[in-house]
């Protein structure tokens, strides 16, 4: 009965292209693993606080490219229009990034001085160098996306990977602190421009053209609004602790994000990095697209809820003897930020099921009605510290996720028929 279960879960297109992005991630993870222990021994709190905001500002930045909006388009298109929207969105990723490199550039100094850290200036100004590489590559991701080629995508993931993690422990060794993570991020990105090009025939139009280019902003619009909502309160703990408790703070919090998330969001981003081309391939079918969606939730958390119930667990054991007993004191974080992971699996699948819909606006709502209260929640809780929020985080995530996802459910008359 377990066997045959088990048999039933691993079958089909789309566990398939979990497989390949979960192999990704699980490499991705075993080298950021040895990543995260050298720079646990190499870095001080004071060095993860400036990394948090490095990546914290490249994350923000990165929404502006509407990178996710119109590689959404472009898997969302019907046959007969993928040309032109892939020839727009060429132009339109090359007006994004060109402008989001000088802008990132012109804010390096006010962001700076906000943290009161002028050392974040030089790092956040070549990392905007990355933006000019994007549209070398994003179209091309695209479509291999939309043809559920996504073991390219796996390769592309897992080759940047080795080679960013690498890059990364050799520049910290030799003591090139915050910027190991900056010189990985610049060289490792043309890793996607050579796989993509290589495996996808679509080449960049040679005359400039916006043809349908409004269609595309509508569509991404929302979406690019979601994307800004989902990052700043993916990092709205950051910069408040950031500000109002200290860099040093900072460190320790985000040191216990990346050491107590990072395998379980691993696992969950190779699931939901699928579902969206899947749930896509049978939208005009909604019989089918809820057969899917409900499937989709119990093969993720059949895989996703052991791993992040066993991580948490062990965390009071692993953390002091891999990381070392300076980051002992981040231990109760790690796992309040941990558990608060059992959501996302949720909400990420409903959001794409509104997506593939069409339903983007619905989506952009529940994000801005969710990011208020969010807010709000960690305004109070920052003054108490960093437990303090961490256990806000866990208690918005455990309490509204699940009431949005049910409201969409019943919204779309679909029923959990687990």
């Amino acid at each position: 009965m377990l066997i045959n279960k088990l048999k039933q879960i691993s079958s089909g297109q789309f566990i398939r292209n979990v497989g390949w992005l979960g192999g990704a991630e699980l490499t991705n993870r075993v080298f950021r693993l040895a990543t995260t222990v050298v720079l646990a021994r190499m870095f001080s709190p004071q060095d993860y606080g400036l990394m948090a905001v490095v990546y914290t500002t490249y994350d923000f930045a990165t929404v502006f490219t509407l990178k996710g909006g119109i590689g959404a388009k472009i898997i969302q298109a019907d046959e007969k229009d993928v040309k032109t929207i892939c020839d727009t969105s060429y132009w339109l990723n090359w007006i994004l990034c060109g402008s989001i490199f000088i802008i990132l550039c012109i804010t390096a100094f006010p962001i700076a001085q906000f943290y009161g850290n002028n050392q974040l200036i030089l790092p956040l100004c070549t990392i905007a160098s990355v933006y000019l590489m994007f549209p070398l590559f994003m179209v091309n991701s695209a479509i291999i996306e939309r043809e559920n080629r996504l073991k390219i995508t796996a390769l592309c993931n897992a080759t940047q990977s080795l080679l960013s993690n690498t890059i990364i422990v050799i520049l910290a060794l030799i003591g090139m602190g915050i910027w190991a993570i900056v010189w990985a991020m610049v060289l490792t990105t043309p890793v996607w421009i050579v796989i993509s090009w290589m495996n996808s025939k679509w080449r960049p139009p040679k005359s400039f053209n916006l043809e349908r280019a409004r269609d595309i902003i509508s569509f991404g619009g929302n979406l690019l609004g979601v994307e800004l909502l989902t990052k700043l309160r993916s990092n709205l703990d950051y910069l408040l602790i950031g500000k109002f408790i200290g860099i040093e703070a900072l460190g320790v919090y985000y040191f216990a994000f990346n050491a107590g998330l990072g395998i379980s969001l691993n696992v969950i981003n190779a699931f939901t990095s699928a579902v969206f081309p899947y749930f896509c391939e049978v939208r005009e079918n909604l019989g089918e697209l809820k057969i899917r969606y409900l499937s989709t939730l119990k093969k993720t958390y059949t895989i996703v809820a052991p791993i992040i119930l066993i991580q948490s667990s062990l965390a009071p054991f692993y953390v002091p003897i891999i990381f070392g007993q300076q980051w002992v004191s981040a231990i109760p974080i790690l796992i309040i930020i941990c558990l608060s992971a059992l959501m996302f699996p949720l909400i990420v699948n409903t959001y794409q099921l509104l997506n593939a819909l069409g339903k983007t606006n619905i989506t952009l709502y529940c994000n801005l009605i969710y990011t208020g209260i969010f807010a709000a929640c960690l305004l109070v809780s920052v003054h108490s510290g960093i437990l303090a929020v961490a256990i806000t985080v866990f208690i918005c995530q455990a309490l509204i996720l699940p009431l949005f996802s049910v409201g969409t459910v019943r919204y779309l008359q679909l029923k959990f028929a687990f």
